[in-house]
């Protein structure tokens, strides 16, 4: 039986040109080159480095007002890379570390407010690499929310 399979990631957004600049930016793809007769209201189209999926940025009057329902995960070489991000235009909402204060993911927000987790490179977590960190922060992320 066949299933079907994901094609793209789209983000609807004010300014389509800033946020994809960002993703661009923080996921080293590459932004399409427009069509000649694509608008500035156009939907914007990045393409991964080596494969993967592509991200559009659509443009739609509204802003974004709550939490996002959906959100991806990305994976930084290092904690450093937090702070190219923060360069880049996103702002930190909350680390999520264990007890020992140990980062397990840093949740964030791109330019326009869109959710997403950053997780440092793997570590030896034994049978929790995939889970909640034991005893850690599980606190849901509120609008304003700022890193404790």
């Amino acid at each position: 039986m066949a299933t079907s399979t994901l094609r793209d990631i789209c983000f609807d957004c004010t300014d389509p040109h800033r946020v994809a600049r960002f993703w661009a930016d923080a996921l080293g793809y590459t932004v399409r080159p427009p069509d000649p007769a694509d608008t500035a209201d156009d939907p914007i189209a990045l393409a991964p480095p080596n494969g993967g999926l592509r991200l559009w940025f659509n443009k739609v009057p509204e802003p974004k007002v709550t939490k996002n329902r959906v959100h991806i995960d990305i994976n930084l070489p290092d904690e450093g890379d937090i702070g190219r991000l923060l360069g880049l235009g996103a702002r930190a909402l909350r680390a999520i570390r264990d007890d020992d204060g140990t980062l397990w993911w840093t949740i964030m927000a791109d330019p326009e407010g869109n959710e997403f987790c950053a997780f440092p490179p793997p570590r030896d977590w034994g049978p929790c690499a995939n889970a909640y960190p034991p005893g850690g922060n599980r606190d849901v992320v509120q609008a304003g929310d700022e890193l404790p």
